[in-house]
C-alpha cells in the first residue's frame, strides 16, 4: 500500500487534528461528519494514502475544527501540486482564515485605515513577532 501524500501538511495537520480531538470524538465520528461513508477514509487522509477530496474541505474541516480556508489551502496543493497552487492562488487570491482576517481588522484599526506599506521596518517588526 503506497502513501503518496505522506509528507504532505495536509496529512499531518488532519493526523494531528485526530489525535488532539480524540478525547472528544472518535475518528468514525470525525469520518461521519465530513460524509465519509467509510470511516477508514480518515485513516487514508491522515497516513497520505489519498488526498482530500476538494468538495469535502468544508464539512471535513468542520469535523476537525479547522478554519476551512486553511485546510482549502493545503488541500489545494496537496490536490494539484505547489506550482498550480500558486497559480489558482495568483488568478483567485489567497483565502484568507478567521485568523488573518482578524490580523487585517487589527491593522487597520491601528494604522486608522490609512493603507499603511509594508516597509522594512514594519515587516522586520511583524517577523519579530514570531521570532523569525
Amino acid at each position: 500500500m503506497t502513501s503518496p501524500y505522506a509528507n504532505t501538511a495536509t496529512a499531518r495537520l488532519i493526523a494531528d487534528r485526530i489525535r488532539d480531538l480524540s478525547h472528544r470524538k472518535t475518528q468514525a465520528e470525525i469520518a461521519s461528519e465530513a460524509g465519509f461513508g467509510n470511516a477508514n477514509m480518515m485513516t487514508f487522509l491522515k497516513n497520505g494514502r489519498n488526498k482530500v477530496p476538494l468538495d469535502r474541505v468544508p464539512s471535513l474541516a468542520k469535523a476537525l475544527e479547522v478554519d476551512p480556508a486553511y485546510l482549502m489551502r493545503l488541500a489545494l496543493d496537496q490536490a494539484v501540486g505547489a506550482t498550480a497552487a500558486k497559480a489558482i492562488t495568483e488568478i483567485f487570491g489567497t483565502p484568507a482564515t478567521e485568523n488573518e482576517r482578524g490580523w487585517l481588522t487589527e491593522l487597520r484599526d491601528a494604522s486608522g485605515n490609512t493603507d499603511p506599506r509594508l516597509t522594512a521596518r514594519s515587516r522586520a517588526s511583524l517577523r519579530g513577532i514570531f521570532g523569525k
